[in-house]
């Protein structure tokens, strides 16, 4: 009789151990067919991600329902007409996009390559909220590369610019932000040498993100055309702040006003003298200002500034005078304190006395009052 293999005696069928094994897996595979061929899915496909695939344009088939769409490391260049919902129908098919997403909300297109958003780039995304694109080269943004795209809120376009100035920046943008609902705008780490102007940027904005850039200076035109907008707060850090009077009286007038959300992290990168010092507490005395008594300081937690400091210099002088007044009274009466405390030890004793010796008196049953028998 033949004899089976060593390790198969009682055991079950290969299959039927495969089979338990992959069958937990079963749901996670049925919800990775619906994904593109280049990308992957999480769980379901309403998470949809390519990462580290050479794509050089958006996936062709992308499932309906996804809600969450990454692609990062890409080379999608030039993002063409309703590029994530399957291009435009032709016009006897009703026009419009192709395949729309009508639940998509978040889409991050980082490190793509990105170099221009031709018209409705992004329509057939109705419900898009927050659109990354980060670490990008724009160079031509159309006016209607945004249109479709009413409910977006957030728009990251961080080291993403290729403009160094506002008249720049204002040509990239003209028209493309100004449709919008947009509530927060990030622009960090452009190098951008100047805010951008206040006819580019939505009418709604509430938080603009201009941090790492290379701002030194805020011109009184620019915060004006901000304010027109409703005064949206800015975030200024890592900045290289020129400190002196002419450059920080307008900033310092939009900061006592409460329309910095990062004020505490404000600190000077120019003149030396005042390299790393807290802007908001700074002196016009400090500053050169002609008008010294202008107080250009903002109250605050932080380091305090050289007023304080002399203030508190001088109070803790005048307590030590008063101290050394005060040892060289006592010193100088050193035998009248003496006789004065010796005094009032012998009272202390004498009346501790009496009291010690009526208490034995009233203890001394042959006293006793008849009554008390």
């Amino acid at each position: 009789m033949a004899q089976r293999p060593a390790g198969c005696h009682g055991g079950p069928p290969l299959r039927a151990v495969l089979a338990g094994l992959l069958l937990p897996l079963l749901p996670l595979l049925q919800a990775g067919r619906s994904c593109s061929t280049p990308c992957f899915c999480f769980a379901t496909p309403d998470t949809l991600q390519c990462r580290l695939v050479r794509l050089l344009e958006p996936p062709a088939e992308l499932p309906a329902a996804v809600r969450n769409l990454s692609i990062v490391g890409g080379n999608l260049t030039v993002l063409r007409a309703a590029a994530f919902a399957g291009g435009w129908r032709e016009v006897g098919e009703g026009g419009g996009a192709a395949r729309p997403l009508a639940d998509l909300t978040l889409l991050v297109l980082t490190h793509d390559a990105i170099e221009a958003l031709e018209e409705a780039a992004f329509a057939g995304l109705p419900a898009l909220a927050t659109l990354d694109l980060s670490h990008n080269r724009l160079r031509s943004v159309a006016p209607g590369a945004f249109a479709g795209c009413a409910q977006l809120r957030t728009l990251r376009l961080n080291q993403a610019v290729e403009a160094r100035d506002a008249r720049g920046l204002g040509e990239l943008l003209d028209g493309a932000l100004a449709n919008l609902s947009l509530a927060r705008l990030e622009l960090a780490g452009n190098r951008l040498r100047e805010l951008p102007p206040a006819v580019a940027l939505p009418p709604a904005l509430r938080h603009l993100d201009v941090r790492n850039n290379s701002l030194q200076a805020l011109a009184a035109e620019q915060l004006d055309g901000l304010a027109a907008l409703g005064r949206p707060r800015l975030h200024l850090a890592a900045n290289p702040l020129r400190c002196d009077c002419a450059s920080l009286r307008p900033l310092l007038a939009w900061l006592r006003n409460g329309s910095a959300a990062d004020r505490g992290l404000l600190h000077c990168a120019s003149p030396r003298p005042l390299k790393g010092w807290p802007l908001w507490r700074l002196r016009a005395s400090q500053l050169g200002c002609a008008d010294d008594d202008d107080d250009l300081g903002l109250p605050g937690d932080g380091a305090p500034g050289p007023p304080e400091t002399a203030s508190y210099v001088f109070f803790g002088i005048v307590l030590a005078l008063i101290g050394v007044v005060f040892l060289t009274v006592l010193y100088l009466n050193r035998k009248g304190i003496k006789r004065w405390l010796n005094n009032l030890r012998d009272a202390c004793r004498d009346q501790m006395e009496g009291y010690h010796y009526r208490y034995e008196q009233d203890c001394d049953a042959r006293r006793a009052s008849p009554g008390d028998l």
